[in-house]
């Protein structure tokens, strides 16, 4: 796991080299602009995206980010997430490639609806 002990998710982006930064910025927007009702929280000591409860996580590392949408969304995404190394509730995106930003999208909205099922 990533040793960065941040109060909000500025804080943890902010202690990765620029290029790392440059790639989560990117992540992060993607899960707002895909979630708008998304509030960011720190849980984990990682970013994490939630509504009702917490839909995404993600997390930088020395060559990838790690992007955590739980099992459900990953047995999904099982197709499109096989080119890369994955686990029951994680994927990793390798930092030396154009990250998957319109797939992390539509995992998060996957979540999304799985979220609304939740009683409040």
């Amino acid at each position: 796991m990533n040793a960065v002990k941040a109060k909000d998710v500025d804080e943890y982006v902010a202690a990765f080299p620029a290029d790392v930064q440059k790639v989560m910025e990117q992540v992060r927007e993607v899960i707002k602009k895909a979630v708008p009702q998304v509030r960011e929280v720190i849980s984990y000591d990682m970013p994490g995206f939630k509504v009702n409860r917490v839909l995404v996580y993600f997390a930088g590392y020395a060559k990838h980010i790690g992007f955590y949408p739980g099992a459900a969304a990953i047995a999904a995404f099982k197709e499109e997430i096989s080119g890369y190394k994955w686990a029951k509730g994680s994927v990793q995106f390798p930092l030396g490639r154009p990250m998957p930003l319109d797939l992390i999208a539509r995992i998060t909205k996957f979540r999304l609806e799985e979220d609304a099922k939740v009683k409040k």
